[in-house]
């Protein structure tokens, strides 16, 4: 199995207003559907609850590693993990990793997530599985709200 998620699109938005989507946690939680609890700062934990319909019990927790402005942006978190009863925190995370370039149309955006191989066996595929259909929605969310919502 893969031990990684690669995605990429270019957004007809600036650089700028992509970069705001992504670390502004309010914004972050419109076009990710979560309730997160307080902004990104590095090195710390950040959390809330899904609001996807049908997921809004389902907590969402990120550790943000690093914010470069206007470039970078990562965060580890447990994928997939929506069983109550299965304690995640005994798991290694995977990495997620935000990197932008600009373009002539705007903004090329890259998404990672790494780190599967050393997710469980019994849960592995499934991770792999449900992230990669969830990032595909992803980039379809945040293509929708940075062009929507233009600055």
């Amino acid at each position: 199995m893969k031990d990684r998620i690669k995605n990429q699109i270019e957004l007809k938005s600036p650089l700028s207003r992509v970069w705001k989507a992504l670390t502004d946690y309010q914004e972050f939680g419109e076009w990710f559907r979560v309730r997160l609890d307080k902004p990104f700062m590095p090195n710390q934990r950040c959390q809330g609850f899904i609001t996807f319909p049908g997921y809004e019990q389902h907590k969402l927790e990120m550790f943000i590693q690093k914010i470069e402005p206007e470039y970078f942006f990562s965060f580890t978190w447990h994928p997939y993990a929506l069983d109550s009863n299965r304690d995640y925190s005994k798991e290694d995370p995977t990495l997620v990793e935000f990197r932008l370039r600009k373009t002539e149309q705007g903004t090329l955006l890259y998404i990672t997530e790494s780190g599967f191989n050393e997710i469980p066996s019994d849960r592995r595929t499934e991770a792999y599985h449900m992230n990669t259909n969830g990032w595909a929605t992803q980039l379809k969310n945040i293509k929708d709200y940075v062009e929507k919502s233009r600055l």
